[in-house]
């Protein structure tokens, strides 16, 4: 507990926090408005076709309703990922970059617990972000679905279910931050790559599946994406289960998979590191 009280210190005296915490919010007030104006639309289309559907078409419709409020419930999430597994990043580099993880590792030789001080922290930082998001984004989408006459389903399983497990990648995504900045001690090269690699390597993985999908006329090669951490993170967050695409739970053991291998290699790589 006073590696972790230390691990908080040295988050909350820096101005890293708060301006990730800034550009989080930033990002969950675009994310709320995008999803609010796909979700009127969706809600306009179901209006002008209630009651002539055929019964599978309902039980579409109703599938999709419970995606449209997943998405709104967990708006902010992709942003909100980048954010915490920045910090995870900037939470071991900043040890190199200012110079300070010899004096770290010489205050507490176990270079183990260090390590698990920092995911213990990442993940509090994380279960903060998701907290704040959530407790913003439970009464906006109520407000919203309900001036748009359609039904809120906050108690909707499928909905609580994606808004837990939108919890659950928060958590995973503070592990993977910590340990990519194991990997990689230089603090502009490890935000950079991760950026990088988050916010156009998602894009250009979808590119790739599809046109192997269509070279190879298999629609099955679409649904290994979920093999990519931000894609797997898309997927948890569903409400529903989507025709083409793998089960949710899919994309929760991608998650966690990435995260126990993260969490392995951060410390035995730590470990065995010459820090001078």
């Amino acid at each position: 507990m006073n590696l972790i009280r230390s691990e908080v210190l040295k988050v909350r005296t820096t101005n890293v926090w708060w301006l990730f915490g800034l550009g989080a919010m930033v990002m969950l007030g675009l994310a709320l408005l995008f999803n609010a104006i796909n979700a009127d639309m969706l809600i306009n289309g179901g209006k002008e076709l209630d009651g002539k559907v055929s019964p599978e078409q309902a039980e579409l419709l109703s599938a999709q309703a419970e995606l449209v409020a997943a998405y709104l419930y967990t708006s902010g999430q992709y942003f909100g990922l980048l954010f915490i597994l920045l910090l995870g990043i900037i939470m071991v580099t900043n040890e190199f970059h200012h110079q300070t993880a010899t004096v770290t590792f010489l205050t507490t030789p176990r270079r183990t617990a260090v390590v698990v001080a920092k995911f213990a922290t990442a993940s509090l930082f994380a279960f903060l972000l998701w907290a704040i998001t959530t407790a913003i984004n439970i009464p906006v989408t109520m407000a919203f679905l309900s001036a748009r006459g359609a039904d809120h389903l906050l108690g909707d399983r499928a909905v609580v279910q994606a808004i837990l497990l939108n919890l659950l990648a928060y958590l995973l995504w503070g592990i993977l931050g910590v340990g990519f900045g194991v990997l990689i001690r230089s603090q502009i090269a490890a935000t950079v790559i991760a950026v990088v690699l988050y916010l156009i390597g998602t894009t250009a993985a979808q590119v790739l599946f599809l046109l192997l999908s269509q070279w190879l006329d298999a629609e099955w090669i679409l649904e290994l994406q979920v093999i990519v951490p931000s894609i797997a993170s898309q997927l948890m967050i569903t409400g529903t289960e989507l025709p083409g695409s793998p089960p949710q739970w899919v994309g929760a053991v991608v998650l966690i998979a990435y995260a126990v291998l993260a969490g392995l290699i951060g410390v035995l790589t730590l470990r065995r590191r010459d820090i001078a």
